[in-house]
């Protein structure tokens, strides 16, 4: 049993990357996103923006931005860019929503939905996960993701405030 905690992290102010991988992120869009009919221009900003490579493995970073999943270790996968971006247009994210997350593996998926969103909340049962998610959040300086260590049944009255729910099996 995993006992439940919230990892928070308190930043002052957004963080530029670096340009590196701009150009490919940008063909990712076109290629895989645009190209399968992603059309909310929010949506599309937001996977312009985010850095996948920054959440997966130093050795799979060249392979970021193929259209296919990847392992994130611990038997978890990052998704593909195109099934990201397609459950984010279809949850219809607004600037007033607060959002849950329910696994956050690698945390993209968390770090596309705050661009979006007033808040994310996400919850991974993997502590190991939740740490490095976690610290990429704060070196990104994700101000509006709260990361939380444990199952999402131990905490059925927090989770009713949420609108919008990703879960991913």
């Amino acid at each position: 049993m995993f006992a439940a905690r919230w990892i928070t992290m308190t930043l002052v102010a957004p963080v530029l990357w670096s340009a590196e991988f701009q150009d490919v992120r940008e063909q990712m869009v076109r290629e895989q996103i645009e190209a399968r009919g992603i059309r909310n221009p929010s949506v599309l900003a937001a996977m312009r923006k985010t850095p996948r490579h920054l959440f997966v493995p130093a050795s799979m970073q060249e392979a970021a931005y193929e259209d296919h999943p990847l392992s994130i270790g611990h038997g978890q996968t990052i998704s593909q860019p195109y099934i990201v971006a397609l459950m984010t247009e279809l949850l219809d994210v607004r600037k007033t929503d607060r959002v849950l997350e329910i696994g956050t593996g690698s945390g993209y998926q968390a770090a596309v939905l705050s661009e979006l969103a007033k808040e994310v909340y996400t919850i991974e049962i993997v502590p190991e996960l939740a740490r490095e998610s976690a610290a990429v959040f704060q070196r990104l300086r994700y101000m509006n993701i709260t990361t939380r260590v444990g199952r999402s049944e131990e905490h059925t009255s927090e989770l009713q405030s949420h609108h919008d729910l990703v879960c991913r099996l």
